[in-house]
Protein backbone atom coordinates (compact mmCIF):
# COMPACT_ATOMS: atom_id res chain seq x y z
CA UNK A 1 0.00 0.00 0.00
CA UNK A 2 3.27 2.40 0.46
CA UNK A 3 3.74 4.45 -3.15
CA UNK A 4 7.44 5.85 -2.55
CA UNK A 5 7.43 8.49 -5.61
CA UNK A 6 9.55 11.57 -4.80
CA UNK A 7 9.43 13.86 -7.69
CA UNK A 8 11.84 17.20 -7.79
CA UNK A 9 10.59 20.48 -6.39
CA UNK A 10 7.54 22.37 -7.67
CA UNK A 11 7.32 24.63 -9.82
CA UNK A 12 5.62 27.24 -8.39
CA UNK A 13 6.57 30.58 -9.33
CA UNK A 14 6.31 32.32 -6.45
CA UNK A 15 9.55 33.77 -5.07
CA UNK A 16 10.78 32.21 -2.14
CA UNK A 17 13.22 33.76 0.64
CA UNK A 18 14.91 30.78 2.30
CA UNK A 19 14.96 31.60 6.02
CA UNK A 20 17.87 29.96 8.03
CA UNK A 21 15.55 29.13 10.69
CA UNK A 22 12.99 27.46 8.95
CA UNK A 23 15.27 24.40 8.27
CA UNK A 24 15.60 23.54 11.86
CA UNK A 25 12.67 21.30 11.84
CA UNK A 26 10.02 19.45 9.74
CA UNK A 27 6.24 20.80 9.90
CA UNK A 28 3.84 18.20 10.38
CA UNK A 29 0.34 18.77 9.28
CA UNK A 30 -2.71 16.41 10.11
CA UNK A 31 -5.81 16.80 8.42
CA UNK A 32 -9.14 15.47 9.67
CA UNK A 33 -13.04 16.13 10.10
CA UNK A 34 -15.72 13.69 10.94
CA UNK A 35 -14.59 11.28 13.94
CA UNK A 36 -11.24 12.37 13.89
CA UNK A 37 -10.98 13.20 17.54
CA UNK A 38 -9.58 9.52 18.61
CA UNK A 39 -6.85 9.88 16.18
CA UNK A 40 -5.82 13.03 17.04
CA UNK A 41 -5.52 11.94 20.80
CA UNK A 42 -3.74 8.46 20.04
CA UNK A 43 -1.63 10.64 17.54
CA UNK A 44 -0.51 12.69 20.33
CA UNK A 45 0.18 10.64 23.23
CA UNK A 46 2.20 8.16 21.29
CA UNK A 47 4.08 11.37 19.63
CA UNK A 48 7.47 12.37 21.73
CA UNK A 49 6.58 15.60 23.13
CA UNK A 50 10.70 17.17 22.46
CA UNK A 51 10.83 15.00 19.47
CA UNK A 52 11.71 18.87 17.97
CA UNK A 53 8.74 19.11 15.21
CA UNK A 54 6.05 21.34 14.80
CA UNK A 55 2.20 19.57 14.97
CA UNK A 56 -0.86 21.96 12.94
CA UNK A 57 -3.98 20.22 13.62
CA UNK A 58 -6.11 21.29 10.47
CA UNK A 59 -9.28 19.89 11.54
CA UNK A 60 -12.02 21.65 9.35
CA UNK A 61 -15.33 22.97 10.67
CA UNK A 62 -17.55 24.89 8.92
CA UNK A 63 -19.85 25.02 11.80
CA UNK A 64 -20.59 25.03 15.03
CA UNK A 65 -17.79 25.22 17.66
CA UNK A 66 -14.78 23.28 17.73
CA UNK A 67 -13.13 22.37 21.45
CA UNK A 68 -9.97 20.44 20.46
CA UNK A 69 -7.83 23.35 21.99
CA UNK A 70 -9.39 22.48 25.35
CA UNK A 71 -9.35 18.71 25.00
CA UNK A 72 -6.21 17.91 23.35
CA UNK A 73 -3.84 19.41 25.89
CA UNK A 74 -4.95 16.47 27.86
CA UNK A 75 -3.17 14.09 25.80
CA UNK A 76 0.30 15.46 25.37
CA UNK A 77 3.16 17.44 27.33
CA UNK A 78 3.43 19.89 24.45
CA UNK A 79 1.93 22.97 24.74
CA UNK A 80 -1.18 23.26 21.99
CA UNK A 81 -2.01 26.27 20.94
CA UNK A 82 -5.04 27.61 18.98
CA UNK A 83 -3.87 29.65 15.87
CA UNK A 84 -4.42 33.13 15.81
CA UNK A 85 -3.27 35.78 12.84
CA UNK A 86 0.98 36.05 12.77
CA UNK A 87 1.22 33.43 15.63
CA UNK A 88 4.83 32.34 14.32
CA UNK A 89 5.58 28.17 13.86
CA UNK A 90 7.94 26.17 16.75
CA UNK A 91 9.13 23.01 17.64
CA UNK A 92 7.74 21.04 19.92
CA UNK A 93 4.25 22.66 19.84
CA UNK A 94 0.41 22.01 18.72
CA UNK A 95 -1.11 24.34 16.95
CA UNK A 96 -5.10 24.16 15.88
CA UNK A 97 -6.86 26.10 13.40
CA UNK A 98 -9.69 27.87 14.68
CA UNK A 99 -13.57 27.34 13.15
CA UNK A 100 -14.53 28.72 9.96
CA UNK A 101 -11.63 29.35 9.24
CA UNK A 102 -8.98 28.71 6.64
CA UNK A 103 -5.48 28.59 6.91
CA UNK A 104 -1.98 29.75 4.88
CA UNK A 105 1.34 30.26 5.94
CA UNK A 106 3.03 33.20 5.23
CA UNK A 107 7.10 33.33 3.74
CA UNK A 108 8.27 34.25 7.49
CA UNK A 109 6.76 31.18 8.93
CA UNK A 110 3.66 33.01 10.45
CA UNK A 111 0.32 31.81 10.83
CA UNK A 112 -2.36 33.58 8.46
CA UNK A 113 -5.91 33.42 9.29
CA UNK A 114 -8.43 33.77 5.64
CA UNK A 115 -11.97 33.38 5.50
CA UNK A 116 -13.44 29.87 4.24
CA UNK A 117 -12.57 29.72 0.56
CA UNK A 118 -16.03 27.87 0.14
CA UNK A 119 -19.43 28.64 2.26
CA UNK A 120 -20.86 25.56 0.44
CA UNK A 121 -20.27 22.04 0.30
CA UNK A 122 -17.24 20.12 1.32
CA UNK A 123 -14.69 22.14 2.79
CA UNK A 124 -10.89 22.27 1.05
CA UNK A 125 -9.13 23.88 4.58
CA UNK A 126 -6.50 21.00 4.40
CA UNK A 127 -5.67 20.93 0.76
CA UNK A 128 -5.28 24.42 0.86
CA UNK A 129 -3.18 24.70 3.95
CA UNK A 130 -0.65 21.81 2.55
CA UNK A 131 -0.42 23.54 -0.93
CA UNK A 132 0.62 26.84 1.00
CA UNK A 133 3.54 24.90 3.26
CA UNK A 134 4.91 23.44 -0.16
CA UNK A 135 5.12 27.19 -1.16
CA UNK A 136 6.28 28.76 1.82
CA UNK A 137 8.22 25.97 4.22
CA UNK A 138 11.85 25.23 3.02
CA UNK A 139 11.79 22.37 5.84
CA UNK A 140 10.68 18.78 5.97
CA UNK A 141 6.84 18.26 5.29
CA UNK A 142 5.18 15.52 6.70
CA UNK A 143 1.14 15.51 5.55
CA UNK A 144 -0.99 13.30 7.69
CA UNK A 145 -5.10 12.15 6.81
CA UNK A 146 -6.73 10.85 9.41
CA UNK A 147 -10.57 10.35 9.53
CA UNK A 148 -12.92 12.51 7.72
CA UNK A 149 -16.52 12.32 5.55
CA UNK A 150 -15.19 13.50 1.91
CA UNK A 151 -11.44 13.99 0.52
CA UNK A 152 -10.17 17.48 1.75
CA UNK A 153 -6.20 16.69 1.83
CA UNK A 154 -6.18 14.39 -1.01
CA UNK A 155 -5.60 16.51 -4.02
CA UNK A 156 -2.33 17.95 -1.97
CA UNK A 157 -0.77 14.54 -1.51
CA UNK A 158 1.37 15.03 -4.88
CA UNK A 159 2.18 18.42 -3.88
CA UNK A 160 3.91 17.43 -0.93
CA UNK A 161 5.80 14.61 -2.61
CA UNK A 162 7.21 16.77 -5.22
CA UNK A 163 8.77 19.13 -2.52
CA UNK A 164 9.95 16.12 -1.08
CA UNK A 165 7.80 15.69 1.99
CA UNK A 166 6.69 12.61 3.77
CA UNK A 167 2.56 11.36 3.39
CA UNK A 168 0.93 9.55 5.62
CA UNK A 169 -2.96 8.09 5.50
CA UNK A 170 -4.69 6.56 8.95
CA UNK A 171 -5.78 2.79 7.81
CA UNK A 172 -9.46 3.12 6.84
CA UNK A 173 -10.41 0.07 9.05
CA UNK A 174 -9.31 1.96 12.43
CA UNK A 175 -10.69 5.50 11.11
CA UNK A 176 -14.23 6.60 12.53
CA UNK A 177 -14.85 7.78 9.02
CA UNK A 178 -12.65 6.68 6.21
CA UNK A 179 -13.41 8.32 3.37
CA UNK A 180 -10.55 10.77 3.83
CA UNK A 181 -7.88 8.47 4.03
CA UNK A 182 -9.69 6.55 1.17
CA UNK A 183 -8.97 9.16 -1.06
CA UNK A 184 -5.70 9.97 -0.10
CA UNK A 185 -4.43 6.30 -0.62
CA UNK A 186 -6.62 6.19 -4.07
CA UNK A 187 -3.83 9.37 -5.35
CA UNK A 188 -0.57 7.07 -4.74
CA UNK A 189 1.11 9.40 -3.16
CA UNK A 190 0.50 8.19 0.21
CA UNK A 191 3.76 6.59 1.82
CA UNK A 192 2.67 5.03 4.82
CA UNK A 193 -0.84 3.98 5.89
CA UNK A 194 -1.34 3.02 9.64
CA UNK A 195 -3.43 3.83 12.65
CA UNK A 196 -2.90 6.90 14.32
CA UNK A 197 -0.61 6.10 16.92
CA UNK A 198 1.25 3.92 14.58
CA UNK A 199 1.57 7.17 12.08
CA UNK A 200 3.05 8.94 15.35
CA UNK A 201 5.81 6.24 15.95
CA UNK A 202 6.99 6.12 12.81
CA UNK A 203 7.22 9.87 12.41
CA UNK A 204 9.38 9.95 15.44
CA UNK A 205 11.49 7.03 13.58
CA UNK A 206 11.87 8.91 10.74
CA UNK A 207 12.80 12.11 12.51
CA UNK A 208 15.35 10.44 14.70
CA UNK A 209 16.97 8.88 11.60
CA UNK A 210 15.67 5.46 13.65
CA UNK A 211 16.95 5.82 17.35
CA UNK A 212 12.89 6.08 18.42
CA UNK A 213 10.71 3.79 16.94
CA UNK A 214 9.07 2.65 20.33
CA UNK A 215 6.44 4.84 22.69
CA UNK A 216 8.16 6.01 25.60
Amino acid sequence: MHSFRVSPHNNSKEPFKPDPYMRDFALVCVGGSAGSLNAYKEFLQYLPEDLGVAIVIVNHVARGVDKLHEILPRHTKMPVNLITDGLRIQPNHVYIIPAKFGLHLSDDAEFHLAPLSKTRGWPDVITLFLRSLTRRWDGKLIAVIVSGLDGDGAAAMGHIKDVGGITFAQAPDTAEWSDMPEEAIKTGYVDFVLSAGDIALKIAEIVTGGRRSTHT
